[in-house]
């Protein structure tokens, strides 16, 4: 069996799936890429036994259909340092031996057998399918990906909540400490209906979704979920269990309205927030008479910082405390120039809102304060 095909292509490719590969597999097939070759078109496997990514392309010439698997680490290495020509890829079936032949010089290998891949997993016969603008849920998962947990007790808060109605998607991630709703008016499903995507596959689309166009589309049942774009499909096994009502988190009332800039607001976090304690993190928002001031102390070491910083506030003059790290965070997720930050009372959590929205998308975040000491 024997094909062509442009190094650059196959290279991007094989770099773009590479990452579904875990560093320590049980199975050394999994170690593998498993490239299968059908009627002109090239498909290239990757598997970690819960999630499979599959990737297309054209090859130029081909003389027969095929299928094999090899050592992915090793023909990565190998092909980053071949600048764009065609690759000759020489395979003998029987004794799984190849040669990649380049414009000065060729490779050996020996391959491993294709049949030892596991199948990818099928989706049930009454699994839901929505459609989404590639684009759309790259926004959504760039957003809310960094809020997720780490929570081996509780599983379901490790991955994004889709949460899907006749009318909108609703992206949402939360660690209990800070939440993120990003719901899109551009997409929506033919009924009621939600899932739970881990944080590795979600991190794979933020990978891929960047050069994609066009739509997504996406099919899920109880366990699995598929994603077909252009030139990729993955289908990856979904965490299981009931998410918590979000919007019951999200405080209603919230009479304490400060509008800030936000790029002026995280250059005085990040300066303040050096001489926080360690262990907390803790800084501290005074809002009185459109001013708010910024501070922090670290006991232990008698260190402290202040800064003022001009904002729209009329309410009742209030302190509260929040971890700069946390607080960070959320606004270098969020795209706008202001940003309101509504509260109710030191005790409940800070709602921050962009003010200008994005086209289609209604963005919210909430953090969790902290104890003031005084």
């Amino acid at each position: 069996m024997k094909f062509i095909v442009s190094s650059t292509v196959l290279s991007a490719h094989l770099q773009a799936i590479s990452r579904v590969i875990n560093s320590k597999n049980a199975l050394p097939i999994l170690d593998c890429f498993l490239f299968e070759l059908q009627d002109g078109t090239l498909s290239v496997t990757v598997s970690d036994s819960e999630t499979t990514m599959v990737t297309t392309l054209e090859v130029v010439e081909n003389d027969a259909d095929g299928r094999f698997a090899i050592v992915a680490r090793t023909l990565l290495d190998a092909l980053k340092e071949i600048p764009e020509q065609p690759l000759t890829f020489d395979i003998n079936l029987d004794t799984l031996e190849m040669t990649v032949q380049y414009q000065n010089g060729k490779y050996s290998l020996v391959g491993q057998n294709a049949d030892e891949f596991p199948t990818p997993a099928t989706l049930g016969a009454g699994a839901v399918r929505v459609e989404m603008d590639a684009q759309v849920l790259l926004n959504g998962i760039n957003r809310a990906i960094f809020a997720t947990a780490d929570d081996e007790l509780r599983p379901v808060m490790n991955g994004i909540y889709f949460d899907i109605t006749t009318e909108d998607i609703t992206m949402v991630a939360s660690d209990g400490h800070k939440l993120v709703r990003c719901k899109t008016l551009a997409a929506h499903g033919s009924e009621r209906a939600a899932f739970i995507l881990p944080k590795k596959p979600a991190n794979l689309m933020k990978s891929i979704l960047p050069k994609e166009q066009g739509e997504v589309s996406i099919e899920f049942d109880d366990r699995n979920a598929a994603f077909t774009l252009e030139g990729y499909r993955m289908v990856c096994r979904l965490i299981e269990g009931r998410y918590p009502n979000y919007n019951s988190v999200i405080p209603k009332n919230n009479p304490n309205k400060i509008t800030v800039d936000r790029t002026q607001l995280i250059g005085a976090l990040k300066r303040v927030s050096i001489f926080s304690s360690q262990a907390s993190s803790l800084i501290k928002l005074r809002m009185e008479n459109n001013l708010m001031v910024i501070s922090a102390q670290d006991i232990d070491f008698s260190t402290s910082a202040e800064e003022t910083l001009a904002c729209q506030y009329a309410g009742n003059p209030m302190s509260i405390g929040f971890k700069s790290t946390f607080l960070i965070d959320i606004l270098n997720n969020i795209a706008a120039d202001e940003v309101s930050i509504e509260l109710a009372d030191p005790s409940r959590a800070g709602v921050i809102i962009p003010i200008e929205q994005e086209e289609n998308e209604d963005l919210l975040m909430l953090l969790m304060p902290m104890m003031l000491n005084d």
